[in-house]
Parts: C-alpha cells; sequence; structure tokens
C-alpha cells in the first residue's frame, strides 16, 4: 500500500512545530506557495502555533503588499529571518528595522546554493561571493540589527586566498509549490515560470530529517506523470495540498501566460517601447554596452529597461539576456512579473544560474544603484529604516566581467525633459545619490579597481568609470551643465581627465539603430588606427561568404598601416564571428601576412571556445607563436579599450 499524501492546507500546517526552521520558495510571486502561507498564518492568528519560527528564504516571495512573506510578519510568529532579498516583504523587513526578529541579509545565490549544499550533509558554502561587503564578518556578517548575534558566515583561509564561509543549518520543514502531482508526491512544474530551488529544497529538508509540503494546481492519477517531467521526486515529497487558483497564480501580475512557462513563443515586436524619458534614456545607454555574442544579467528596478530597448532595437538574437532565477535567452520581464522571460530558450535552477554566475560567465551585467560613493562603492541593500536587501546584487556585481550600475543621478521628486536631442533639468531630485560614504556597501568599488573589474556608472546626465583612485567622469549628456549640474549636486569631486558628450542618438525618440552598428557594420567602419597608434578591428558578427570579404579586410588594414613607418599593436574581436572551412585557411593566411608586415603585436578577442580553438589552430599552422607574448587568443569577449565615439557604437 502506498501513502495518499495529498492533505489539505490546515492539515499540512498542523505538522509545523514550534521554533522550526520553515524554507519558502518563490521568486517574488514566482512559485509562492500562498495557500500554505495563508493557512499558516490562520493557525497562528487562531491558536498562537506555531510560534517562534526561523524563515528561510532567497528572494523575497511577496508583493510588496500583503501576499507572500508579508502574511507571517506577526510579532511571536518569526523569531528569525534569513533572506537575500527583501524589498518585497516590507513588513518582515519592519520588523527586522525595529528589532522585533533576528535578521540576516545573505546574497540570494549564497542562500540558494546552500540549499543543495544542506542538501549533501556538507559544513557550508565556500565562496568569495560577500569579500569587503557588508555580509564579510568583519563588516557586519550580514546582521542586519544589534538583536541578531550569531555568525552565521566567517572568513576561511585557502591556499594563501580569503575565503567567505557560509555555515549550514537544518531545514525543519520546506514549503513548496509545483504545477501538477500524483498521490504519492511526484510533482511536475509545466505551467510555473520557474524551477527555483525545489528539488534541492525538498532534498535539504529530507536530510535534515524534515518535511516537505507542496503546493500544486491539479492532482493527477499516480503514475501518469513523465518520469523525466518529475522535478520533486515522490521519495521527497511528504504531503500535497491542492491549492486554490486565485492563490496560484503564475505570477502575482499574471494568472498565466504560455510564454512565460515556454509552451508558446510570440511575437515580440508587438512589445511595447519604453516611453521617452529618462528610465529610457539611462536603459539606451546601458544598452549600448551589450556584448555581442555574450551573456547578460539584467537587475531589478531600471535595468530592466534594457531588455525593452534590446527588444525594441531587435537584439536578441546576438545577445543572450538572463535572470538569476533561472531564464536564459527571451525578453526579461519586470515589475511583478520579474524573473519570467518572455520566449525563453531554457529555464534552469537557480542554484545553477548562480554556479554559471560565480564562475565568471557573465559577460555584462547591469544592476541598480541607489548611492555611490567617492571610491566606486555602491549600496542599494539598506537607508536608514528602509531594509532593500542585496538579493542577488552581491554574486552578480562581483562576478560579471563588465558591470553597469545604472540609475538616476538625484532621486526624490527628479523631473526632466528631452527635446531636440538635449537633456533639459526641470526639477532636481531631493536627494543626493553621489556621496562621500555609501551607508552599506553591496558593492566594493575597492575591490573592483583592484582586480582591474570593468565599471561604468550610467545615470540620465552623465556617466562615470571604476579607476583605482576613485570614479572617473567619463561623459556629460547634451544639454547639461557641468558644474551646476553635475559637480555642484556631488558630496566629492570624482576624477576629470577628458570627457565626451553622450550620443546624441539617446536623446531622440526614433529608434537608436544599434543592430546596424552592433552587427550590420560595413568593414571600413570595423577597423580603426586610435590617437595612440594602435589598430583596432571589429569582426564581431561579420560574416565572411566569399574570397572578396577577406580581401577587403586586407586592403581595409593596409589603406590604414601603408604610411606608418613602425608597426603597431593591433587587436581583433571575433565573437560571432563566422568564416566557412573552406575559408578559414585563406583568412588565416591574410592574417599571417598583416602580422608580418604591419603589427608589432597582436591580441585576438573571442568568447566562443570552439571558434578560438579553430583559428588557433589554423595560425599555428601558419607559424605564429600563439602563446608568445603579444600573440595571443583571449576568452574576452568585452571591449576593454576606450575607442573613438564613432568605433565604439560598432564594437561594443
Amino acid at each position: 500500500m502506498v501513502r495518499n499524501k495529498v492533505s489539505s492546507s490546515t492539515d499540512a500546517i498542523k505538522v509545523i512545530n514550534d521554533g522550526d526552521t520553515v524554507l519558502v520558495s518563490g521568486f517574488v510571486g514566482i512559485g509562492t506557495p500562498d495557500e500554505l502561507l495563508i493557512a499558516l498564518e490562520k493557525s497562528f492568528l487562531e491558536t498562537g502555533h506555531p510560534r517562534d519560527l526561523t524563515l528561510v528564504f532567497a528572494a523575497a516571495p511577496g508583493d510588496a503588499g500583503d501576499r507572500g512573506l508579508n502574511r507571517l510578519a506577526h510579532s511571536g510568529l518569526i523569531k528569525r529571518a534569513i533572506g537575500g532579498h527583501w524589498s518585497l516583504v516590507p513588513k518582515l523587513a519592519t520588523m527586522a528595522m525595529n528589532n522585533e526578529i533576528e535578521a540576516y541579509n545573505l546574497p540570494l545565490g549564497c542562500i540558494s546554493q546552500m540549499y543543495r549544499v544542506i542538501a549533501g550533509g556538507k559544513p557550508g558554502l565556500r565562496t568569495k561571493v560577500g569579500l569587503h561587503t557588508f555580509v564579510d564578518p568583519r563588516l557586519d556578517g550580514g546582521r542586519m540589527n544589534e538583536r541578531t548575534t550569531e555568525e552565521l558566515v566567517s572568513i576561511d583561509h585557502v591556499n594563501g586566498e580569503e575565503w567567505m564561509f557560509y555555515h549550514s543549518f537544518k531545514i525543519d520543514v520546506a514549503l513548496l509549490r509545483g504545477t501538477t502531482a500524483d498521490s504519492r508526491g511526484n510533482t511536475t512544474m509545466e505551467r510555473e515560470v520557474l524551477k527555483l530551488d525545489v528539488c534541492s529544497s525538498a532534498m535539504a529538508a529530507r536530510n535534515s530529517d524534515g518535511i516537505t509540503i507542496v503546493q500544486v494546481e491539479r492532482i493527477a492519477e499516480q503514475g501518469s506523470l513523465p518520469p523525466k517531467s518529475v522535478d520533486i521526486p515522490s521519495n521527497v515529497v511528504d504531503c500535497v495540498v491542492l491549492s486554490t487558483p486565485e492563490n496560484h497564480c503564475q505570477t502575482y501580475a499574471t494568472p498565466y501566460k504560455h510564454a512565460y512557462s515556454g509552451a508558446l513563443r510570440v511575437p515580440l515586436d508587438q512589445q511595447e517601447p519604453l516611453p521617452m524619458g529618462v528610465r529610457k534614456i539611462i536603459a539606451r545607454r546601458a544598452a549600448m554596452e551589450l556584448p555581442v555574442g555574450g551573456v547578460v544579467n539584467l537587475g531589478i528596478g531600471v535595468p530592466e529597461g534594457v531588455a525593452t530597448v534590446a527588444t525594441e532595437e531587435d537584439l536578441l538574437d546576438v545577445v543572450t539576456l538572463t535572470a538569476e532565477a533561472g531564464t536564459i535567452g527571451g525578453a526579461p520581464q519586470s515589475g511583478l512579473d520579474f524573473g519570467a522571460a518572455l520566449n525563453p530558450d531554457a529555464i534552469i535552477s537557480t542554484n545553477t544560474q548562480f554556479d554559471f554566475y560565480d564562475g565568471g560567465g557573465i559577460d555584462m551585467a547591469c544592476l541598480g544603484m541607489a548611492q555611490a560613493d567617492r571610491f566606486g562603492n555602491v549600496n542599494v541593500s539598506k537607508f536608514g529604516t528602509r531594509f532593500a536587501g542585496a538579493g542577488g546584487f552581491i554574486n552578480i556585481s562581483q562576478n560579471a566581467k563588465r558591470l553597469i550600475l545604472a540609475g538616476g543621478f538625484t532621486a526624490g521628486g527628479f523631473n526632466a525633459s528631452v527635446d531636440g536631442g538635449k537633456l533639459t533639468i526641470l526639477q532636481e531630485g531631493k536627494v543626493t545619490k553621489f556621496i562621500d560614504h555609501v551607508e552599506h556597501i553591496t558593492f566594493s568599488g575597492r575591490l573592483a579597481a583592484e582586480r582591474q573589474q570593468e565599471v561604468l556608472y550610467v545615470t540620465e546626465r552623465c556617466v562615470f568609470k571604476i579607476h583605482q583612485d576613485g570614479i572617473e567622469l567619463i561623459e556629460v549628456a547634451p544639454g547639461i551643465d557641468l558644474e551646476k549640474d553635475i559637480l555642484s549636486l556631488m558630496s566629492f569631486r570624482p576624477i576629470i581627465n577628458s570627457f565626451k558628450i553622450m550620443d546624441s542618438r539617446i536623446f531622440m525618440p526614433e529608434k537608436m539603430d544599434l543592430r546596424m552598428d552592433f552587427i550590420d557594420a560595413p568593414i571600413d567602419s570595423r577597423i580603426e588606427l586610435s590617437t595612440q597608434g594602435e589598430l583596432y578591428c571589429n569582426l564581431r558578427c561579420y560574416s565572411i561568404k566569399r574570397q572578396q570579404d577577406i580581401d577587403n579586410i586586407y586592403a581595409s588594414i593596409k589603406g590604414l598601416c601603408a604610411n606608418i613607418s613602425e608597426r603597431i599593436p593591433a587587436h581583433f574581436w571575433y565573437d560571432d564571428f563566422d568564416v566557412p572551412d573552406a575559408l578559414l585557411r585563406p583568412y588565416a593566411q591574410m592574417f599571417n601576412n598583416l602580422e608580418q608586415r604591419y603589427f608589432s603585436s597582436s591580441c585576438s578577442y573571442v568568447g566562443d571556445s570552439f571558434l578560438r580553438a579553430r583559428l588557433m589552430a589554423e595560425l599555428k599552422e601558419k607559424g605564429l607563436d600563439i602563446n608568445q607574448q603579444g600573440k595571443t587568443l583571449q576568452s574576452a569577449p568585452i571591449m576593454t579599450r576606450p575607442l573613438e565615439p564613432a568605433f565604439i557604437k560598432a564594437v561594443v
């Protein structure tokens, strides 16, 4: 006899004991088990039990109102909360700031990965994520108030390097969500937007001698679910609860959309563009940094607009946009749909996504910026009594090859107009965002500078970049007065060497035609001799179809170099470069001829490992020593050197 695991929510919640550690799934409203949370709140209000619970959550299961974990913000019900993102659970955050509960803010990715660590019976998670931020135990250790004293994070040393060590803990109860379950507890997620970490969470509870309760929207006959479709197997499921439809929406904004779950693809050209304004200006400037052929993460808030701009500019086929929750490809969504993507190519578990992120898989990330200081530190997590939490910001910002920090220059009543390609400030914001010292270090500018990470700070009126000695002003919007509109509103003076005017297309109502810049640019606009005497050749997304295309490249470079008496350094970018096998050898021969005649050194950058291997093999055959200093093929899909404005458009 096999036990029927289907139960009512009331009976299911009775297994939660006072003092239990309860893991709750959910990313905003995606995967959030509201039917179970309603029953848990009801039980406490009617009986006073269970009480003194420890809540564990990665990505703020809530809507900034009354749903999700906001239902559990009752004195006595919660003793401790360990969360990654808190801005959408403000009732819990208020309790934390009022010292009513113990509260920890740990990086979302680390909590997500901890579920797998706990499931595996390991002592903790070792990672560099969090070093020199408020999570570092030498600062706050992720503790959010005076009541919180226990250390959940320590510093470890391995091979002379510093590492963060996040300590494991037991999970007594996991409250999860799926789509369909059979009476044994096998659960699928075909109508869910995300997989989240449901399997790891259930295993963490089971191997902690705990209990897993899964909320679903329908029950199937035992044995009728395809085995490969089962995301949570019955051996780690103790109870299944059938939800009412209103407590099982796909997201808090959308009852159900086929394109979110991957059941249907919709035409993206029907999506509404962003209206012209400050938000679009910032998103457009950030979109100009998108790496052709690269992988990108977009954060919540202003960075959400980059996906809309990329859609409008028809760039989604040449850049892979991702969200930390687990979507790969497609168009990431915003607001209470955040975490979902229209037409995703793949949906993987959150902890697997963060494995990729933490290992350096992101070519570019665009994240929000609430405060920045003279050292390049950024705060997005805590402002006075307002506690937003870091979410995945720390994982992503520390490990992205290139980082764009985007936000308004001031806040609180700011208003501006755009007319004739110029920006006019109508009313200045009351809050200065560029200050001497940020209140909370969510991103360490000093660590970024030390690691030579490329970081830009993008606002509607100017752009800064990270510098060893602080941040440097590099661009100013047309129509903006440097002293009045920028320097007078900063608590410190940035480094100023020289700066340029931001691209005027950013401030015009029509499309920017970035696709032409990124992909369809002719060969003569892709090759430039810089003022420093170095050759730059952008072959991103360039397709060689015939010998004449190779000859054209050679002729363009020869034309620039013919009147130069000395050999010069050369740089080539090859992401999404296409050359058929029959023309690969002629291309390598052409490159070899250029090397011998014009180049003192050459450096080629390509993120595609297979293309890199092909090019290396051919260049070796031509006698080029690819290991010799200055003659290397590197895995570096991001443009690292500032170029003249006309060439930046084609290269970035």
